[in-house]
């Protein structure tokens, strides 16, 4: 499926404008369903090619890579996860069949709806709120910063059922784009993510039916989000992988045939850290199909990938531009993204580190 990746980006992706629009077009959301890209990593028994977290890497990377447009990988790469991580490990058969299929198509997108205004993902400080009633659940709250957003006809929105002493516990709950009491606020799109929006969500009583909880009642926190948050973060460097390799491509052709030989040098010691890196990434989406993302192992190899990724950004920035020439705009994008992406979740990160640290 790798060639195919590469040739939809060639042909649909790459040397488009498609990285400067607020908000993904239409016709090639459909065309990547239509070319069989949202199948990849998805169950073979809901019409999925197999392959797992791997396979969901390898094509985001060639994604970035060939195509060059952040926000393509986001979507992507948000669409896979959501779909291999929710629904083939933690949704009911019935869920299952009822979902998979349509995200395999491209014909459905789910966006994950955790985080909240001013407080993030903090479990501690989140306030929306979930009650039984006659006919089935009804929802309160506020969510913000809900990736493809933009692009959902259903929702995975975290929220409170009960409460264990001081200790808030979480459900999970499928709510489509058109559930009565639920209203999506478009917000801007960040120049670094471009085509991939957000939006926020209010949820005013919002009703669902009795089947709307997507796993174990009370556990969705410790069984899904934590995980989730593993899961996107060690597979996520392949999109970062891809946004590098994109970004040497541009500054060789920059360069061109007169590039000096200590332009060559430094391009060519940034290729080879690129394709440590990329080892790195593939092992760590390897360990993500086998359960053991949060082993020392890969939890130090997620650590290096992502310093290594600060240092090629920077060194990249650091490259003069050629003479007669200048910086290809992508560049900037690609590098922006990057460290939006660097950014997210910087609490747990560090915490990582630090513990790493206190291991040697």
């Amino acid at each position: 499926m790798s060639d195919g990746v590469a040739e939809f980006a060639r042909t649909h992706i790459a040397g488009t404008d498609v990285w400067t629009l607020d908000d993904m077009p239409p016709a090639l959301l459909a065309a990547m369903g239509q070319a069989g890209l949202f199948r990849i990593g998805l169950p073979e028994a809901h019409g999925g090619t197999g392959g797992g977290y791997p396979a969901i890497a390898a094509a985001e990377q060639t994604l970035m890579a060939v195509g060059g447009i952040a926000g393509i990988g986001t979507i992507f790469g948000s669409h896979q996860m959501v779909a291999r991580y929710y629904f083939a490990d933690h949704a009911s058969p019935a869920q299952q069949a009822q979902y998979l299929p349509a995200l395999a198509s491209g014909a459905l997108t789910v966006a994950v709806a955790i985080s909240e205004p001013e407080v993030g993902a903090h479990p501690k400080k989140l306030t929306t709120a979930a009650h039984r009633t006659a006919t089935g659940w009804a929802l309160t709250g506020r969510k913000a910063y809900v990736t493809n957003g933009p692009l959902a006809g259903l929702f995975i929105v975290l929220a409170i059922t009960a409460m264990d002493g001081d200790r808030k516990r979480y459900s999970a709950f499928l709510v489509p784009r058109d559930a009565p009491g639920l209203t999506v606020h478009h917000a801007p799109t960040s120049p670094g993510s471009r085509p991939a929006g957000h939006v926020s969500l209010t949820l005013d009583q919002c009703q669902l039916g009795p089947d709307a909880m997507l796993g174990a009642e009370g556990t969705a926190y410790e069984t899904m989000a934590l995980g989730f948050r593993d899961a996107e973060d060690g597979v996520g460097t392949a999109g970062m992988v891809g946004k590098l390799h994109h970004c040497l491509g541009l500054l060789a052709r920059e360069y061109g045939a007169a590039m000096p030989d200590g332009i060559a040098a430094e391009l060519g010691a940034l290729a080879g850290l690129v394709e440590l890196t990329a080892e790195a990434t593939a092992a760590l989406a390897q360990a993500g199909e086998d359960g053991t993302l949060m082993d020392a192992r890969p939890q130090a190899l997620n650590i290096g990938a992502r310093q290594l990724g600060v240092m090629l950004v920077a060194r990249i920035r650091a490259l003069p531009v050629a003479t007669g020439a200048e910086r290809a705009p992508r560049i900037a994008a690609l590098l922006a993204s990057i460290e939006g992406g660097m950014n997210v979740a910087r609490g747990p990160r560090l915490a990582r580190v630090v513990k790493l640290g206190r291991a040697l």
